[in-house]
């Protein structure tokens, strides 16, 4: 059963509980429209006229109708569409409406402290073989044997064919067809909370797709007012658009509590364009925490936001707008840029050692200051911004997926570069996450991936990729047709890779340094004020020294972001020190089996320790008392 915290659904078809008569309430929003009709279908098909109500809403509550019945809206009497709440779309975008159950026999469960997310972001479609919800459970062992805390779903919601990357989607509360059930949904993410896994879902509020979009029929979602890389913007702020936000922040509410999810991520916010007094992303935020409180549940909205706005993820009571996190992809970009260098104009802003301090040091790296790409200064200070308001990342979706082609980086990095990124992102005081198939150095590409039905949107998609994605393209090599299945089935994992050679190394590297991320206090609370961190003058290197609060717990880690053996003095505070993981280790070779223990050295230090690190390594150290 839903939890009991007052809070319940408007719009759509909702079934009433522990109703005799199997009755079922029908809402929907139509501002403009003279009539609405709901259209039952069956044999025979039956209408209903909808009463309309105040503020264009017009409503029916129906008795007889059970999970399973299919339905449309009719329009002044002439189209009909779908749901524009559809709760199941079974045939797709261009079918009917279904009406859903509610009840779900779920698990004890409250969340986890946002200190705790270690994520690992998935695609439904590419997960498993299957490339469905309940294909991709027998899959979380791998995620608890990884030691990952939190699954994070690239969307969901129903968008057009049975392929996606599902940034397209036009129903915002279906989950999608082809990937199963709203019941299999729940399935995965209970199967998850069973496992002590939080779930995140990315929600898009920023553009519909382009096939399937029936909104503009039922009212103003969208406005001309504002343009966005997909065409129109989101209508916050133009007439109407008191009961678009309320449609948006309901679908938000709806996945936090019918799928009993932990966070949402709000792609591209920037694109959110609002000039309110008070913000859609400002209310909503609201109306989540109102939830948290009266259900008890630990509950967190992510923002991703190309603004470097520090302002963003800091308390309303500090003049924030009061998200709790967002990511940081200054990080990545700078610890790319470092390690592989500028390939492209996406990184040639962060190419420097000093971004890369800031960058730990901080968070953002352009805070203010010029950026070349830009033509233009960018960013607010994040120098005050606590590390658990950022998440941290050396891949991605977009980073793989928006290179042509999306080939796996460990085809374009070495073996200790792969090693040194993974090691440069768990060390910082943020919270990371890892992208799916990384953990044992997947070889599939992760491409993008669409399946529209019409040919002048498909060649549309192709000419769009290569143009917006210029400057990511390799001369070199021919660019997969985003439109062929063969590109989404090339897509997707192959798990059993974690077994054999290089990758059963990489697979057994993550777990140990996931583990010392986890049972480590002074690495396991994302905390920059208890974080030191130094660089080395006309040198590659990075010293970072962590530790916790109550100071019992102390950690020391150098790293060499340059392709040559470097040595320095590194100032490792004075006792005895253990080593926890060297990544140059034999143990940890590409061409390793494994059987090789790794050292544990000890050290003495009276202050300053003369260090030479091979080239693309790092190593970490712990207070030798400490265990």
């Amino acid at each position: 059963m839903p939890l009991q915290t007052g809070w319940k659904p408007r719009l759509g078809a909702v079934l009433l509980e522990g109703d005799e008569q199997q009755r079922c309430e029908f809402t929907v929003w139509a501002p403009e429209a003279r009539s609405v009709d709901l259209h039952l279908i069956g044999e025979p098909d039956r209408y209903v006229s909808m009463a309309h109500g105040d503020k264009g809403y017009f409503h029916a509550v129906v008795n007889g109708i059970t999970a399973g019945q299919q339905y449309l809206y009719r329009l002044n009497g002439e189209g009909e569409y779908p749901d524009p709440a559809a709760r199941a779309m079974p045939d797709g975008v261009h079918g009917p409406s279904a009406v859903v159950e509610r009840d779900f026999n779920w698990s004890e469960w409250s969340g986890l402290p946002i200190d705790d997310y270690i994520i690992y972001e998935l695609h439904i479609g590419t997960f498993s073989p299957e490339g469905t919800y309940l294909g991709a459970i027998p899959h979380l062992d791998h995620l608890v044997e990884l030691g990952v805390t939190a699954v994070e779903l690239m969307p969901v919601n129903q968008f057009a064919g049975t392929r996606g990357w599902s940034y397209d989607g036009v129903l915002l509360f279906a989950p999608h067809n082809t990937y199963g059930t709203p019941h299999d949904f729940k399935s995965l993410i209970d199967a998850c909370h069973q496992r002590g896994l939080a779930v995140i879902l990315d929600v898009v509020y920023n553009h519909f797709g382009p096939v399937g979009n029936t909104m503009h029929n039922f009212g103003p979602y969208m406005t001309d007012k504002y343009r966005t890389p997909w065409g129109a913007g989101m209508n916050f702020d133009d007439m109407y658009s008191d009961e678009v936000r309320a449609y948006f922040s309901e679908n938000a509410l709806y996945w936090i509590h019918e799928f009993h999810l932990d966070a949402l991520r709000l792609d591209a916010t920037h694109f959110m364009y609002d000039f309110s007094a008070v913000t859609f992303i400002e209310d909503l935020i609201e109306q989540v925490g109102h939830y948290c409180q009266s259900s008890g549940r630990q509950i967190y909205l992510i923002a991703e936001s190309d603004q470097n706005l520090a302002d963003l993820v800091m308390p309303l009571e500090q003049g924030g707008f009061g998200m709790d996190v967002q990511w940081n992809d200054d990080f990545h970009h700078a610890l790319f840029g470092n390690v592989v260098g500028a390939e492209s104009s996406y990184h040639e802003d962060f190419g420097t050692l000093p971004q890369m301090v800031k960058a730990y040091r901080e968070g953002f790296v352009n805070t203010g200051n010029y950026v070349p790409s830009r033509k233009r200064k960018h960013g607010s200070s994040s120098a005050h911004v606590p590390g658990n308001r950022f998440i941290i990342f050396f891949d991605d979706h977009d980073q793989i997926g928006n290179h042509m082609p999306a080939d796996r980086l460990i085809k374009s990095l070495s073996f200790e570069q792969y090693k040194l990124m993974l090691g440069a992102v768990l060390l910082a005081p943020y919270i990371p996450m890892l992208w799916m198939g990384d953990e044992y150095a997947e070889t599939a590409p992760f491409e993008f991936f669409v399946d529209f039905d019409d040919d002048d949107l498909k060649q549309a998609v192709r000419e769009g990729r290569k143009a917006a994605f210029a400057h990511l393209i390799r001369t070199d090599v021919e660019i997969p047709d985003p439109t062929s299945e063969k590109v989404f089935l090339e897509s997707k994992l192959n798990l059993d890779l974690k077994h054999t050679g290089k990758h059963r190394v990489m697979f057994e590297f993550h777990k140990h340094m996931i583990g010392l991320r986890r049972s480590l206090p002074a690495l396991r609370v994302p905390d920059k004020d208890r974080t030191e961190v130094i660089d080395f003058e006309h040198k590659l290197l990075i010293y970072l020294r962590r530790w916790s609060a109550d100071a019992n717990s102390e950690v020391a880690a150098l790293l060499n972001l340059g392709a040559d053996p470097c040595a320095a003095r590194m100032p490792l505070p004075e006792g005895r020190w253990r080593t926890l993981i060297a990544s140059a280790d034999a143990r940890w070779a590409e061409t390793s089996d494994l059987s090789q223990p790794a050292a544990e050295d000890l050290l003495e230090s009276t202050g300053e320790v003369e260090i030479t690190l091979p080239g693309f390594s790092f190593v970490v150290y712990a207070r030798a008392e400490e265990r």
